[in-house]
This record gives C-alpha cells, structure tokens and sequence, in this order.
C-alpha cells in the first residue's frame, strides 16, 4: 500500500474524532439541555457518531432539529454555553496519538489541527489536551469559510511553510476528505474516529487506517527510523 507513497512534509489533522475523543463532553452539553427540559438522557452511542458534525449533529440526535426547525438556533446557543463550561472533564486524546505525534515531531515533520470548531473552544481546550504543541491550530471561523472548503487548510499549509501537495490532511468525517483533495493533499480517513453515516471507504480517501498507530507505521514505513516507535 506504502510502496507509492512519498513521505509527507507536513500532516495536518481535524481535532474531533481524529486526534482527541470529545464526545462524551459534546455528549454531555446536550443532555444537559434534555434534563433541564425534563428529558431523559439520548443514549451516548446514538450522540457519539455525529459529534464530528457539532451542533448540527448533536441537537438533531438529540432534539430531532435541524437549523431551519423553530427552537434549534436557541438551543444551539445553549449548548455551546453548556459545552464551554465544561469542555475537558471527559475529553482525552485517541489511544496512540501521543505517540503518533512523538514519531512525527521525532522524523523533523510539521504537523497542525485543522477543525470546524469555533475558536473560542479551540483555544482553550487545545492546551488542556496536551496539544499545545501544534505548529498551527486552524479553527471553522479562522477563515471565511469552514471545511469542506479547502481555504482552511491551505491556510494551515501556509502557517506552516509547507506546500500543500506535500502536506497530508487526516480526518474522521466526509468533508475532512473532500477538503484535502481539494486542496491537493494526500487525505487519509481515519476509522477510529466519529466517521458519521457514509462509510469512511466509501470517501474515496487515498488511505484508510485503523489506528493511530497504523498511521505511525505507515509513516516509518516511509521514513525509516527517522520517525520513533
């Protein structure tokens, strides 16, 4: 699978369901709204596969609305206040992903967070989940437009100093794909993540990996020992 490949100079990643599992905190936020409503709780493994697709998701799962439904837009401002008091009690980076990161900064490649999540979670929960590190950290309201646009991440290539054909853009959601081939990146699917309702092999992703450490592997399979176990 690796034998066509070129190493990478750059991997830039989304943040929800590809680097860090923020779903039980996504989760949270909106069964709050369902108990001060006198609702019982949505079941967790109904909420987890939209979390990718934030508000959106959440409150159709959990309330059946969509944004031009009555009664959504307040109950999306409600969520993000509840969800911004309370963004790291559960959250914790994937299995793996420490390591990954280690392997990448280890084999002198660039790396950064590309995300659809505003800003004024971004930056505040990055730090708290050991990401600081980030060459560059892209939130959806950093540019005029949001993934699956590709403007946020050739900005992130940008930041970076790196062309965007030598970067690759790893993500848990169809339009994490849509936005690397757009933007003329190797895009690789991640099936640890949220991955939503279609497929993660249905994306028409140039790879798709398990694991976080499939991806390390992937990595030194390219790089030889450059990139750490």
């Amino acid at each position: 699978m690796t034998s066509s490949l070129q190493a990478p100079r750059a991997i830039l990643f989304d943040l929800d369901g590809t680097l860090a599992d923020t779903a039980p905190d996504l989760a949270a936020a909106v069964n709050f709204l369902r108990s001060e409503r006198g609702l019982a709780p949505t079941p967790y493994a109904l909420l987890r596969p939209t979390a990718s697709a934030g508000a959106r998701g959440m409150i159709g799962a959990a309330f059946g609305l969509t944004p031009a439904d009555a009664g959504y837009e307040e109950l999306r401002v409600q969520w993000f206040d509840r969800y911004q008091s309370a963004m790291a009690v559960h959250s914790t980076l994937f299995d793996g992903v420490t390591e990954l990161l280690e392997g990448i900064d280890a084999a002198g490649m660039a790396w950064g967070i590309v995300t659809n999540k505003p800003a004024r979670f971004t930056d505040p929960l990055i730090p708290q989940i050991g990401l600081a590190h980030a060459g560059c950290i892209i939130s959806g309201d950093t540019m005029a437009h949001a993934k699956p646009h590709p403007a946020p991440l050739l900005e992130g290539a940008r930041r970076l100093g790196i062309a965007p054909h030598d970067c690759w853009y790893v993500g848990d959601d169809l339009r994490d794909i849509e936005a690397g081939r757009a933007a003329g990146m190797l895009t690789v699917a991640c099936a640890w993540g949220y991955c939503g309702e279609i497929e993660p092999r249905d994306w028409g992703a140039d790879l798709l990996l398990a694991t976080p450490a499939e991806l390390l592997e992937t990595l030194r399979s390219l790089t030889g020992a450059d990139v750490a176990a």
